[in-house]
């Protein structure tokens, strides 16, 4: 039995039972314009939006109404949940190695166009085996270590066996290479994420004149996420970029500095989880219902949103510790507070539904279709 909602359209906000994950609608729907409209000024590149942000197939849905040609996934297990529900064009931007995994992604490739990363022969020869059994062909993209210590090729001699490995098999189709930055995406200065990228993009280009060299065509180069997009858009190297905690934003990406053409200031926090005062000590704390299990604390504590001389200092598993500046702190029991999430993606895989909010009344209830979606 799917649990029950916190709320049901027509509910108001202060009628929501907390902790809840809320999203406002007007800000969600301003961020997709923003992003299809500095996309738009890129003709040649393409945008493919991460679904592991919002595991939600209406927001995918969305997203790809609004321009994105499909979907990024880091598991499986989400390709399922999404190409069970009829999106056509899935990257998953990982290694999957497990060839029980291996065979539910070859499956799903007689449903959906399928690609997954790869950086090792053996790994590809495996992706080759699975599908070979299945009677499907699997796009495989070669990942590239970016600088960023993460998977990838490193060099012109694995990349030259992960290429043969893939070329070797009828079920394979060589699709490009995977760079993505990761660390990239939270440096806090333009010149910082500037430096990184550029090391990236020299990596690639290097990448790409091997492949030239060996006659091989690459049809797609594509990473960047939230906090880089703009850059790989404009290096003249990727043809694709990823971006996903863009719908929402989060308090760790509102750290990043603002200059020299990023889009920071035009995105909008819209997601918030939704809270509620249950204890107080006036003058000295209080304690709300959202704590670890409520909202992710790996890249921080939650921000309040809204409120000035109070701070969100401590999660336990079920709550929170708001302090109050000396002379400040003017909460009551059952006061409603939203925090802004310091890391918007492990947040949402806490929650089992989204509340799409509109002028202080829910309008929608998403399932986060994907939530805990690992394997």
């Amino acid at each position: 039995m799917p649990p029950s909602t916190p709320a049901n359209p027509g509910t108001p906000v202060s009628e929501i039972e907390t902790p809840a994950l809320i999203v406002e609608l007007d800000l969600l729907e301003e961020n997709l314009q923003t992003m299809a409209g500095f996309m738009s000024g890129y003709p040649e590149v393409s945008w493919r939006a991460h679904a592991k942000t919002h595991k939600c197939v209406e927001l995918a849905r969305r997203q790809i109404a609004a321009g994105a040609i499909g979907i990024c996934v880091q598991k499986t297990g989400e390709a399922e949940v999404f190409a069970g529900a009829g999106i056509e064009d899935i990257l998953v931007t990982n290694q999957v190695v497990d060839p029980r995994k291996l065979q539910r992604l070859a499956r799903l490739a007689g449903r959906s166009r399928i690609a997954v990363c790869c950086d090792d022969p053996d790994n590809a020869r495996a992706i080759g085996a699975a599908a070979e059994a299945e009677g499907t062909r699997i796009g495989v993209l070669i990942e590239i270590e970016t600088g960023a210590k993460r998977a990838g090729v490193d060099g012109t001699a694995a990349l030259a066996a992960t290429i043969a490995a893939i070329e070797d098999n009828g079920n394979l189709h060589f699709r490009g290479l995977q760079a993505y930055n990761g660390p990239a995406q939270h440096k806090r200065t333009m010149a910082e994420r500037q430096a990184a990228i550029t090391y990236t993009a020299d990596r690639v280009r290097a990448a790409l004149r091997f492949l030239e060299s060996q006659g091989v065509a690459c049809e797609t180069v594509t990473g960047g996420g939230t906090g880089t997009f703009p850059l790989e858009a404009a290096s003249g190297v990727y043809t694709e970029v990823q971006p996903g905690s863009f719908i929402f934003m989060d308090a760790d990406y509102a750290r990043n500095g603002e200059t020299g053409g990023t889009v920071f200031a035009a995105f909008r926090q819209s997601l918030f989880v939704l809270t509620s005062v249950t204890s107080l000590r006036p003058g000295q704390y209080a304690l709300v219902d959202a704590g670890h299990k409520a909202a992710a604390v790996d890249s921080g504590m939650p921000v309040l949103h809204g409120q000035n001389g109070v701070t969100f200092t401590r999660a336990a598993d079920d709550y929170g510790v708001i302090e109050f500046e000396q002379g400040s702190g003017n909460l009551s029991l059952g006061r409603q507070l939203r925090l802004i999430p310091g890391h918007c993606d492990p947040t949402v895989n806490l929650h089992d539904w989204i509340l799409g909010v509109r002028d202080g009344v829910v309008e929608c209830c998403w399932k986060v279709d994907a939530r805990g979606a690992l394997l």
